[in-house]
This record gives C-alpha cells, structure tokens and sequence, in this order.
C-alpha cells in the first residue's frame, strides 16, 4: 500500500482532494469548473444519525451520478435511483422521515448505512477495473468497522463483484443473480438486486415490485423467520 492510499483511507474515506485515480481526479476538476456549486468530490457514505455501531443494513452501489450524489453529496440524491432507493428503505424501516432528493432533506437512516465501490463520478459513469480495485481499499475498511453489520445489498453485478472482493471471497462461488441471497462464511447475508437505475426501471429489468422483494426476504432473514 502506498503512503498516499495509507493517507487517504483515515477514517474510511477518500479525502476531497483524493488523487489516487488520475483520470476521476481530471473529470472532477473539470465538473468543478463547469458547475463550481456542486459538490465534485468524492461522496462520503450516508450514515446512520445514531451511529455506524448500530448499522446491520449497508447498501452498495456503483458510483455517484453525474447529477446525482456529485452535485448533491449524498449517495443515490438527485437522480432517479434515489426515488426508489429511500422509498424503499423507509418502507423496511431503515430509513425515517420524508425524501425530497436534497441533501437537506432531514431524511435519517435507521440501522442502515449506504456508500459505493467507487467513491468518485466517472466519465459515462464507467469505472474502470483498476478505479474499482483502487477505491475497494475504502470499503474493505468500511466493512471492518461496521461491528453490527448483518448485512449488504449490492445493487448490481460491479457492486456485486467489488463487495465479494472486498470480503476475500470467489466470484464463483457466489454468482449474481437478482434476488439471490447468499451466506458468506456463515457470517453476512449478501443480497442481490439489479441496480434501482432509470435505465433498469424504464426497461422494466426492474420494477418497484421486484426491488422490494428483495428486501423482503433480506429482511425475513434479518428478523430469524428464514
């Protein structure tokens, strides 16, 4: 590990001005230049009011949308997947108060923490395979310091294959597939979902429906009636 990545990753975190990847550290002062107001940095996981001890819930997701999370600083605020995700959240009880896609919303986590495999917006939202190994040192010590955590829904294959990375387990021994639901290590429940994108939802690869069976089952699973 270098010393920059040993820097960066006090407290969990890529700093503001993060430049371990050279091309998301270009992009970012270029959305900076573009739209000054916004946010352009790396987007910090949205925790839980009474703290990451408590979390047993963490959602991962690809990367902050262009107009999303890099304008707004909150993860899935501000674009089409965050109408789905809150909802959703605050239907299980893992989320409280009212969404309005704004950072300043008031909207609380409960028992739920939510974050990223890559903490920067990409070009055409794309990460690269080395962007995604070079960001994973970030989770890999989010994890480690959930101490409740039960368990992950991974929105997608990439956030699929980064968490079971980040965990020190085979790909192949734990295929995605929406609304599987794995045991890693007879530890964590890792469920599946595909992501709760416009692109999926308008398609219909996804439906509310199908998203909220997800949670559902996890939730069955969480609660020892499965």
């Amino acid at each position: 590990m270098t010393a920059g990545l040993r820097a960066s990753l006090a407290g969990a975190a890529p700093d503001r001005e993060c430049a371990l990847c050279p091309r998301l550290a270009a992009y970012r002062g270029d959305n900076r230049r573009v739209e000054p107001g916004w946010h352009n940095a790396p987007v910090r996981s949205f925790e839980p009011v009474a703290g990451t001890a408590t979390v047993r819930l963490l959602v991962v997701g690809l990367a902050p949308g262009f107009k999303g999370a890099n304008r707004t600083g909150r993860p899935f605020t501000g674009d089409y997947a965050g109408d789905l995700l809150y909802p959703t959240l605050i239907r299980f009880g893992f989320a409280r108060g009212a969404f309005a896609a704004r950072a300043d919303d008031g909207l609380e986590l409960v028992r739920c923490q939510i974050t990223n495999a890559v903490r920067c917006v990409p070009p055409h939202n794309l990460p690269t395979g080395l962007e995604l190994r070079t960001c994973r040192p970030f989770l890999v010590s989010e994890i480690g310091a959930l101490t409740s955590l039960e368990a992950i829904v991974a929105l997608g294959t990439v956030a699929h294959a980064t968490v079971l990375a980040a965990l020190g387990q085979r790909q192949r021994d734990y295929p995605f597939a929406h609304g599987a639901m794995h045991r890693l290590a007879g530890r964590l429940w890792l469920a599946d979902s595909y992501h709760c994108s416009r692109y999926n939802v308008n398609t219909g690869r996804l439906t509310p429906a199908m998203f909220e069976a997800v949670f559902t089952a996890l939730s069955r699973r969480l609660d020892g009636a499965a």
